[in-house]
């Protein structure tokens, strides 16, 4: 899976990123996963036609002190369909600076 990883964090950093998460993102049954959605300007041709499989997402995992982004956008409605793939260049930079921001806003030191 490709993804993008923040490690080296503190527990504070932790503790700020998922309440963060939490606020800001849809969460999963597990409690280390969050979704985040992928604004619908963002979407590729395929995504943008399948409606019925929005929301479109990419999953946040937190480990003991690190933040893995993956580059991949899924459905979280359907699992078995054409639309989820691996991010374009404009998916993937809206999720380095997701996390960028998200660093920024809660002063996180990386």
């Amino acid at each position: 899976m490709k993804a993008y990883l923040i490690d080296e964090l503190s527990p504070s950093d932790m503790e700020q990123i998922t309440d963060f998460l939490k606020k800001n993102a849809i969460r999963s049954n597990l409690d280390h996963i969050f979704w985040i959605q992928i604004p619908d300007y963002l979407l590729s041709d395929t995504q943008l036609l399948h409606r019925n499989c929005r929301p479109h997402v990419f999953a946040a995992e937190l480990g003991t002190n690190w933040l893995k982004m993956e580059f991949f956008v899924r459905s979280l409605k359907k699992m078995q369909c054409t639309c989820p793939g691996y991010c374009n260049t404009k998916q993937t930079n809206y999720i380095i600076s997701f996390v960028h921001t998200m660093i920024t806003r809660l002063g996180i030191s990386t």
